[in-house]
């Protein structure tokens, strides 16, 4: 894993700076802004359970991948910042040093000289020191500072066995162990049920409901994931109960031809205005027409980290003088890694919460369950169909935990049901 510092005065040269040297797949551990601007920490390769073996005991206090990534930034700032004093150190000891006249050629003398100078021994053990500090900044164990391993307490059988559950019901197989682990000693079945209830206590929900709030909302999120869909639910839902009047429909997706067909459906059927942001209506423009509404729901493009307006549409939401709040919306049919690729792509928009949809075609929920746990983001809603707006509903973490236990002795009877077969 490389990990790597860039400054600039502006966050978008910041990553542009990334994108050249680091390419697409640069991960961003974490941003601030400094007196010049702004740095960003950044690493190719990112593993989060390398990253966690690296921090050792500190990782504990890492209860996400977010914190996890931000802890794996300061230790490689505080490694750098090590790393240049020492430097300064050698700079310091080569300056002190004056050139001395060559003594006569005593051979004990000279044979002896290079271990009795005190600066000479100096500068070596900087040396060492340089080279040890370098090894740990780029993820190497060198000679100098060698490592050294600590075995883990062995796992009893019932651990591994509820450890084993977990990663069935979808969870990584870090976060079953570490569940597994803090549910203590025991039968397996009281273990499975204190880890489900920690699971239910990690999984946190929103306390009032969007369409409640009110307010300037945006989904975001990659292609496919639901987000237009989200948003006709989540307006019929508001409509039922307070009428069509206040609210608006805003779409961002200016990228893909024939993008808006589908958020003008749902402004026909419900009688609702939907405006389009492009070259001649800026985001701010409409979001200022729209000032009487209650309720304004911005649909954007699901784009990926490599594509060109990826990084534009998230400029577009955090430059805007209107209170917009960003929600990730999440499939639960996604893979891990995805979930995990997606979140690095949009946490810089530092969304309010997110929406879990299409569980419906999961055969596991731990995977999205977990997500939410590791990130902390408030679940607002889950959808679990087609129907408008049945199947949307405010998330509660009990329910959403017992819902993947359900799923997970469906897939279990369909499993047994092939393997009869």
């Amino acid at each position: 894993m490389k990990v790597k510092r860039f400054f600039a005065p502006t966050m978008s040269q910041a990553l542009k700076m990334v994108r050249l040297e680091m390419g697409d797949d640069a991960v961003i551990l974490s941003n601030r802004r400094v007196d010049d601007g702004v740095e960003i920490v950044t690493a190719l390769d990112y593993d989060e359970n390398m990253a966690r073996q690296r921090l050792g005991n500190a990782a504990v206090e890492a209860t996400n991948g977010a914190r996890l990534a931000e802890m794996q930034a300061d230790q490689h700032r505080r490694l750098e910042e090590e790393l240049g004093r020492s430097r300064q150190r050698i700079r310091e000891i080569r300056e002190r040093r004056s050139p001395q006249p060559a003594p006569e050629p005593k051979v004990a003398t000279v044979a002896a000289a290079p271990s009795q100078d005190p600066t000479h021994a100096a500068l070596e053990a900087m040396r060492a020191e340089i080279h040890s500090l370098r090894d740990m900044v780029n993820g190497r164990q060198g000679d100098a500072a060698p490592v050294v391993k600590t075995s883990a307490p062995e796992v009893d059988a019932s651990h591994q066995r509820l450890t084993e559950r977990l990663e069935e019901f979808g969870l990584s197989s870090q976060l079953a162990g570490t569940l597994a682990r803090s549910s203590g000693s025991g039968r397996l079945e009281e273990g499975w049920k204190k880890s489900l209830r920690t699971l239910a206590a990690g999984v946190r929900t929103q306390d009032q409901e969007i369409v409640e709030q009110g307010g300037i909302v945006a989904l975001v999120g990659p292609t496919g994931s639901g987000k237009t869909t989200t948003i006709g639910k989540m307006a019929a839902r508001y409509v039922l109960r307070h009428g069509a009047d206040s609210l608006a429909l805003v779409t961002t997706d200016r990228y893909r031809v024939a993008a808006h067909e589908q958020l003008f459906v749902f402004g026909r059927i419900l009688n609702v205005p939907v405006r389009v942001v492009d070259e001649s209506h800026t985001l701010d423009q409409i979001l200022d027409d729209l000032s009487d509404k209650r309720l304004v729901l911005v649909d954007t493009a699901g784009l990926t980290h490599s594509d060109r307006g990826h990084q534009e549409q998230l400029e577009e939401l955090a430059s805007s003088y209107h209170p917009i709040k960003p929600y990730l919306v999440l499939a639960a049919t996604s893979q891990p890694r995805i979930m995990k690729s997606t979140w690095h792509c949009y946490k810089m928009a530092k969304p309010a919460g997110c929406i879990m949809t299409k569980l419906d075609e999961a055969l596991t929920l731990g995977e999205v369950l977990g997500f939410a746990m590791e990130t902390g983001l408030r679940v607002a809603y889950y959808t679990d169909g087609q129907r408008i707006p049945e199947d949307i509903h405010p998330a509660q973490s009990v329910p959403l935990v017992r819902l993947g236990v359900e799923r997970l002795r469906e897939a279990r009877e369909t499993a047994m049901v092939a393997a009869g077969a």
